[in-house]
């Protein structure tokens, strides 16, 4: 209905991010109200994923105010006893999309069992466009006439797709049996099962969730994403991005010792660069590397759609 954003008040969505037309943004809670929304829903994540105290009020009156609250937070409202106080006191319901199943395995290569073809996007860094690539190509895929099932492994895709676990909030020895379950559910009824990827095998804080959902999810394939104006890991400059065939490199040797798995594809985030420099960085990436590339996002995902379809078409089954 409506985002809460006192510093872009009075414009809309499509105003600051290109998309969303008709979606005004307004300055606090009493605006949005007026506008009949039915539930709040807390759509970032700051550094660490907990709840900033200026937060605190909105959430309250939210709540007093009849609002059902979705939260993606790593901070549990629903654990909050005010928080939780006053959903039962006003009937409302207090959704943590982070909240992992409390019995989750851990992994056992059951994936190898499946015959769908999986794919699970990586990136050279965090926050780079595994997600959205992906939900690009499932579309694609979809027009293609293949049955494709897209994998919610965060909260974002959790709410686009209605189901999922966010793999960042489980406990490390259960994160690949998340993600084998997962892929397990996905592939009952699909030939081709994309699994968004999260972190980087590169990032000093969230490799460990990325290796989980490679040893979980044991992909057939990989989509490599990557932003070509990033040079270090974000929020590490001590990091330095390798060049692209070497990323190439390290994910396929990575993946070997499970299941050996090609980087068949990459997914360029180029929304920072103009028109001619995102098509040289493109055709850069495609001629070092021998592999398909584009922006999914910017430009037709169709040529890694056709990659995946082919690697599918192609692939000797057992």
């Amino acid at each position: 209905m409506a985002l809460i954003d006192s510093s872009r008040a009075g414009q809309t969505a499509a105003d600051v991010l290109g998309f969303g037309a008709g979606i005004p943004v307004v300055r606090g809670l009493d605006e949005a109200l007026a506008l009949g929304p039915t539930a709040l829903l807390i759509g970032i994540a700051p550094v660490g994923g907990r709840l900033p105290d200026a937060w605190r009020e909105i959430v309250r009156q939210a709540i007093a105010r009849g609002l059902d609250v979705w939260s993606g937070l790593h901070t549990f409202l629903g654990d909050d006893e005010e928080f939780a106080t006053l959903a039962r006191q006003h009937g409302t319901a207090i959704v943590d999309l982070r909240r992992p199943p409390p019995d989750l395995p851990v992994a056992s290569g059951r994936v190898r069992e499946v015959g769908a073809t999986v794919v699970l996007s990586v990136g050279s860094d965090c926050n780079i466009g595994k997600m959205t690539a992906q939900l690009q190509i499932r579309d694609a895929l979809a027009a293609l006439g293949a049955r494709v099932r897209f994998v919610a492994t965060g909260q974002t895709g959790i709410l686009v797709e209605g189901w999922g676990i966010a793999v960042d909030a489980v406990v490390a020895d259960f994160i690949a049996g998340a993600a084998e379950r997962l892929v397990l559910e996905a592939a009952a009824d699909a030939d081709i099962v994309l699994v968004e990827g999260q972190g980087s095998i590169l990032h000093p804080g969230y490799s460990g969730v990325t290796y989980g959902l490679m040893h979980g999810a044991l992909p057939h394939a990989f989509l490599l994403c990557t932003q070509p104006s990033r040079r270090t890991i974000r929020n590490n400059d001590w990091v330095a991005i390798p060049p692209l065939a070497e990323l190439v490199r390290l994910h396929e040797a990575a993946a070997a010792p499970l299941r050996a798995a090609p980087v068949i594809a990459l997914a360029l985030n180029t929304f920072d660069l103009a028109e001619d420099v995102a098509e040289r960085e493109i055709a850069l990436a495609a001629s070092s590397t021998g592999l398909p590339a584009t922006d999914p996002v910017r430009y037709d995902p169709a040529p890694l759609a056709d990659a995946i379809h082919r690697f599918h078409l192609a692939r000797p089954r057992r």
